[in-house]
């Protein structure tokens, strides 16, 4: 018989550097379904997850690539797209009978402010609830957009750097100084959307 010390091989999405088992343990044993946000570096995407014996089932999704069917002419990568995100998944989840939700980041890390919570807080601004302090969300002139049209009035004396930082935006035909204006009406669009069903 071998002797020596004895080594346990980890989980194989343990070591990829994908699950942190004991933290994802913590979470399905809260018995409440996961509010699972993962952004890219283009889209935002959020679902409702439900734990179940033969594997997770999602009650409810959205990515930030729908919200141009609500007419969304905007990044669709930055905070007021997660927030509308957020929003939509949390509509979706409301109709599929979900009340609470915990969030689940991953292995990624977070930061006062960031889109995750701009998600978050899209989906606690439907009426779930999921624990969180209020300090950490972006304030509602971030998932407005007022600071990236701030932004755009600051770079308007200089055509060339204004064309290069919202090249998309134009593109588009779409200017940002008013992306305020219009994160109000798409935000509006998808709440009565749900108000009507």
């Amino acid at each position: 018989m071998a002797k020596g010390p004895s080594y346990n091989v980890p989980f194989r999405r343990r070591r990829e550097g994908k699950t942190d088992y004991k933290s994802r343990r913590a979470l399905i044993t809260s018995g409440l379904p996961r509010l699972v946000v993962r952004g890219t570096s283009k889209y935002t995407i959020v679902q409702i997850i439900e734990a179940g014996e033969t594997g997770d089932r999602v009650a409810a999704s959205a990515t930030s690539r729908e919200l141009t069917t609500h007419g969304w002419r905007g990044s669709r990568g930055n905070i007021p797209a997660a927030y509308l995100t957020g929003l939509l998944c949390g509509y979706r989840a409301i109709t599929s009978g979900v009340k609470e939700a915990v969030l689940d980041i991953g292995l990624q890390t977070l930061s006062r402010g960031a889109k995750i919570l701009a998600a978050l807080r899209g989906v606690a601004d439907t009426g779930i609830g999921v624990p969180h302090d209020q300090g950490v969300l972006p304030d509602e002139s971030r998932t407005s957009g007022q600071h990236i049209a701030d932004y755009a009035n600051q770079l308007s004396s200089d055509s060339e750097t204004y064309q290069k930082r919202f090249s998309k935006y134009m593109s588009r035909k779409f200017k940002p100084e008013k992306l305020p204006e219009h994160f109000s009406s798409i935000k509006e669009s998808i709440i009565s959307s749900f108000k009507k069903g």
